[in-house]
């Protein structure tokens, strides 16, 4: 496949986003850039889900990009075929700043899904675009936390009981602290994610997915993790990208909550973060009705907003808000069975079930 071919109208052009150069250089240079956005980010979910990725711009072949929108074919006979922007992301922007360009991208979308026998485009951000198309959106809480103070101000803004005093009782307690991406630190990674999964009555990622992230990202990854007494009790992942430091994944086992493993893992996250350049630390996206998780990233001193999700659809037919977000697809499942079946086994479930979720 080329880098670049004209699409139906001579303004619109497709890009190959693993091919070609160009891409990287505007994500460089885009305020609004993400990892989300990254080849590293799309290259993980082609070799994980097969979703071939495009970008969508006004710019022809042999010239700068100015601007983009990034799309994942998601093909599902369960959740249905449709373009997503993109894929397991808390948020990925349109970095799309004309509107005469905004608008003749959202009319080569809406050309697509005709083409293609689309219904919709998922957006994993707020797409402010005054159009009929735009049929419904989600809100979820999001978190960021300034990383320009000194490090005394930031363990200062932090909750006193629930962040300062955990981490004075991790230490009490001789938690033990390491990072890295080793197979041994994967592997404990996985199994306290599968425990945490399992707690909250979903399926995992598949494993491949987490050994696809350490493939494409390498370095800008790292596994947080503490033990008691090589017990593993928490861990958390983070990807490090541009001058922000963005945290994607944590688990922990519920036995040893008391202990402070988490927080303390949330203090390491700010400390490195902070002494390796970050200027923000990404907390992503909560649930609204996730009150705990939010208040948990409220007292580290983060800064809340809230975060929109939109939906582009060419049907006629309204489409239920909460299909943006609730998956529909894990009703099926029996809630209670993944509460008893072995790490494999659940992993095998979120192998079998995250290709259709998008």
């Amino acid at each position: 496949m080329s880098s670049a071919h004209s699409a139906d109208s001579d303004a619109i052009h497709y890009v190959q986003p693993l091919e070609d150069a160009r891409w990287g250089e505007l994500l460089e240079s885009h305020p609004r850039a993400s990892i989300f956005h990254t080849a590293a980010w799309l290259n993980a979910l082609r070799l994980t889900y097969g979703y071939e990725p495009r970008v969508l711009t006004t710019s022809p072949p042999g010239q700068p990009l100015k601007n983009g929108i990034v799309l994942c074919r998601v093909d599902s006979w369960l959740t249905g075929r449709r373009l997503v922007s993109v894929p397991s992301s808390d948020h990925c922007e349109v970095l799309v700043e004309d509107s005469d360009d905004r608008l003749s991208l959202f009319s080569g979308i809406e050309r697509a899904l005709r083409k293609e026998g689309l219904k919709y485009v998922d957006f994993h951000t707020d797409v402010d675009f005054p159009t009929s198309l735009f049929r419904s959106t989600n809100a979820f809480c999001f978190h960021e936390l300034d990383l320009t103070p000194n490090l005394s101000t930031l363990l200062k803004n932090c909750h006193k009981n629930s962040i300062q005093r955990k981490i004075r009782r991790a230490a009490r307690e001789g938690l033990t602290y390491e990072r890295g991406r080793s197979e041994e630190i994967l592997n404990t990674f996985l199994g306290l994610y599968a425990i945490t999964r399992r707690r909250h009555q979903l399926p995992p990622q598949p494993e491949k997915w987490f050994r696809n992230l350490i493939k494409c990202f390498g370095p800008s990854l790292t596994i947080r993790l503490a033990c008691k007494n090589n017990q593993p009790v928490a861990a958390n992942l983070t990807i490090g990208y541009k001058d922000s430091l963005v945290y994607k994944y944590g688990c922990s086992d519920a036995r040893y909550h008391n202990l402070g493993g988490t927080p303390l893992l949330f203090w390491k996250m700010i400390e490195e973060g902070k002494n390796e350049g970050a200027r923000a630390l990404d907390l992503g996206r909560s649930d609204l009705q996730n009150t705990g998780l939010i208040t948990f990233k409220d007292r580290l001193g983060a800064a809340k907003s809230t975060l929109v999700h939109s939906r582009f659809a060419v049907s006629q037919n309204p489409i239920a808000i909460d299909t943006l977000t609730s998956r529909p697809w894990t009703r099926a499942l029996d809630r209670h069975l993944l509460t008893r079946l072995p790490d494999q086994a659940l992993y095998f479930v979120g192998y079998l079930l995250y290709p259709h979720a998008g």
